[in-house]
């Protein structure tokens, strides 16, 4: 089984601390940065902004992995681009024409993603699955770091993996919410490729970071 890319959530990160915390995970061997806009209208939360992701961005050359929980998400899509976002995810709850969000990410040089609620049903999938690089699969419901992880996405991720296989694209499917070492072995049996881990990747403080990176992609 191929290890996953791992793309901690600086949901999790000291925000006193942004830019070493971003410099310590990218030294400790993460594939990718996750970044979890919030909005307080969405989701039941208010994280950060455009200018805040614009001053990561010099600390590292990683993926910026930018998850948009925001509602309506078009008109912020080209402030997220601009601030050195490399995918962009949108939720279909979060916009009147999700393939029309999807285009203008495109338009903007980006990859996008799609993210299903928990309660979100796969067939949000079927006319945009040709367009997207990127489906993540909450395995909580948004707006809060360090849930439990809620088992009946396993089946979700199964169908989904079969709905990528078929279209023949190389398109990832990333696992956000509840992810640790046990839960992310479920996640990658099931067929995703890609956790996202708050919590599980920031606990312990730097000098832990690498052995966590290393025990969610199951060499633990």
């Amino acid at each position: 089984m191929t290890a996953p890319l791992i793309s901690p959530s600086i949901l999790s990160a000291d925000f006193a601390r942004l830019g070493e915390e971003v410099r310590a995970i990218d030294e400790a061997g993460c594939d990718w940065i996750h970044i979890d806009v919030m909005d307080g209208h969405y989701v039941p939360n208010i994280t950060i902004g455009p200018d805040v992701v614009k001053a990561l961005r010099p600390h590292t050359k990683k993926v910026f992995d930018v998850h948009l929980m925001i509602s309506p998400v078009d008109a912020y899509l080209e402030a997220f681009a601009g601030a050195g976002a490399d995918i962009i995810t949108v939720h279909p709850e979060a916009g009147a024409h999700t393939h029309r969000t999807v285009q203008a990410i495109k338009g903007l040089g980006k990859q996008a993603g799609i993210s299903l609620n928990p309660g979100t049903a796969v067939d949000e999938l079927d006319y945009l699955i040709d367009d997207i690089d990127l489906v993540l699969v909450m395995s909580v419901n948004p707006g809060f770091g360090g849930q439990s992880f809620i088992s009946s996405q396993l089946r979700k991720i199964e169908v989904i993996r079969k709905m990528i296989d078929a279209t023949g694209r190389d398109i990832r499917l990333e696992v956000d919410g509840g992810v640790n070492p046990e839960t992310a072995r479920q996640c990658v049996a099931a067929g995703a490729d890609v956790l996202v881990a708050g919590s599980a990747t920031f606990k312990g403080g730097p000098g832990q970071y690498a052995a966590n990176i290393s025990a969610l992609k199951g060499h633990g």
